[in-house]
């Protein structure tokens, strides 16, 4: 499956005949409508009882929001500025889940005030905050518990949440001995079920299938000591194919959700949830650059781009490698290293690639940059904020 997107001469013309500015972030509209709806026809195959929540922090773009409640998915939420920004995007408020480690009291409030449909507590304190503002708000707050199952999501460790020095989530001990001692002490938190996520750009089917034999014995233990689980949350994780965007546009969602409805045993008696971010909106995305300058040091080529970690730090944040293609009609193959305009040695978005021979003023595509690129930018060197654009 392939899309225009992906042709070159279609990127060039956009930007050079349209006098666009570079960088720039561009989503193929018709990928995306055909991802979501790829997961959407998925999850309904699998389950009868099951829904998605958008994971709005991978892009908050109103365009994409909308495109997820049309195919009926909630969104799930990290902070409160992600809630106000579903709500004006006229997400009801019980599609909405509110995750995080640390949620301030004015976050809480938010919350509290417009009747989401959960709160996914990561500390017992938490709980106990959540509880004390509810009652002075005479509300009752609906509440998952996310428990760390201490699972190697095998990715890179400053994406994985599921393991124990991993600062997200609660053991499901202390959840286990909460739940039977303390909760009913908490009579303005309604306890609904239990959330999980390992870790993110997960490519090992093997480690979904171990958090679903890991949340199969913890329902069976709670449910041996009486406590009522109505919400199973599975997280997200799904991971895409950087190396080849254009092969694999589309994640083989089947094959995820096939693997939570064989192994989870108890899947007609909860209502099942996910929370997909990066899958359904990764591979839409791409940043057009134009070279700067050409620069040779001793034995290394330099192509300096006026895109930076500004516009995608995921390559400095965490070794990330994107697949990028220079426009360049030369024949002639070189290796470059391809970096940023930023004062900092490690605005560096590839080494050692070999690309057609690139000069001045040619345009740098750099693919599956959807998620996490555009919410993460920023303007240090006081840059300007580079445009977004549907196409």
């Amino acid at each position: 499956m392939t899309y225009k997107i992906f042709n070159n001469k279609y990127i060039k013309d956009f930007i050079t005949l349209d006098n666009k500015n570079t960088p720039c972030y561009i989503y193929d509209t018709s990928l995306l409508k055909d991802t979501f709806h790829a997961a959407y026809k998925a999850l309904n195959e699998n389950f009868n009882n099951a829904h998605i929540h958008y994971a709005i922090k991978a892009n908050t773009h109103p365009k994409i929001i909308e495109l997820a409640k049309e195919y009926s998915m909630g969104i799930d939420c990290v902070s409160g500025g992600e809630i106000l920004q579903a709500l004006d995007n006229k997400i009801p408020p019980s599609n909405i889940v509110f995750a995080g480690v640390g949620k301030t009291n004015q976050e809480i409030d938010i919350a509290l005030e417009k009747d989401i449909f959960s709160f996914n507590c990561e500390s017992i304190q938490e709980i106990e905050v959540i509880n004390e503002r509810a009652r002075n708000k005479n509300k009752i707050a609906s509440i998952c518990i996310r428990i760390n199952p201490n699972i190697d999501a095998k990715t890179h460790h400053y994406i994985s949440t599921g393991q124990f020095d991993d600062k997200f989530g609660i053991a499901f001990s202390t959840t286990s001995e909460f739940l039977q001692s303390q909760l009913g002490e908490f009579k303005n938190i309604k306890f609904i079920g239990l959330h999980y996520h390992v870790g993110s750009q997960i490519l090992d089917r093997t480690v979904f299938e171990s958090l679903t034999n890991t949340v199969n014995k913890h329902f069976e233990t709670l449910l041996n000591i009486g406590i009522k689980i109505e919400h199973i949350n599975f997280g997200g994780g799904l991971g895409i194919d950087y190396t080849n965007p254009s092969q694999n546009p589309i994640v083989d969602f089947d094959n995820y959700f096939e693997t939570f409805s064989k192994g989870f045993k108890f899947k007609n008696s909860v209502q099942i949830h996910f929370e997909l971010g990066r899958s359904l909106v990764a591979q839409s995305g791409i940043i057009v650059s134009n070279v700067l300058f050409n620069k040779t040091t001793h034995l290394t080529n330099f192509l300096i781009i006026d895109a930076g970690m500004t516009e995608l730090i995921r390559p400095a944040l965490y070794q990330a490698k994107h697949h990028i293609e220079s426009l360049s009609i030369n024949k002639n193959i070189k290796k470059y290293h391809v970096v940023g305009p930023i004062c900092e040695s490690s605005d560096i978005l590839a080494k050692n690639i070999e690309l057609p021979e690139t000069n001045r003023n040619d345009l740098i595509v750099i693919y599956s940059t959807g998620a996490y690129a555009k919410v993460l930018s920023s303007q240090y060197n006081l840059r300007p904020s580079a445009s977004e654009y549907f196409i």
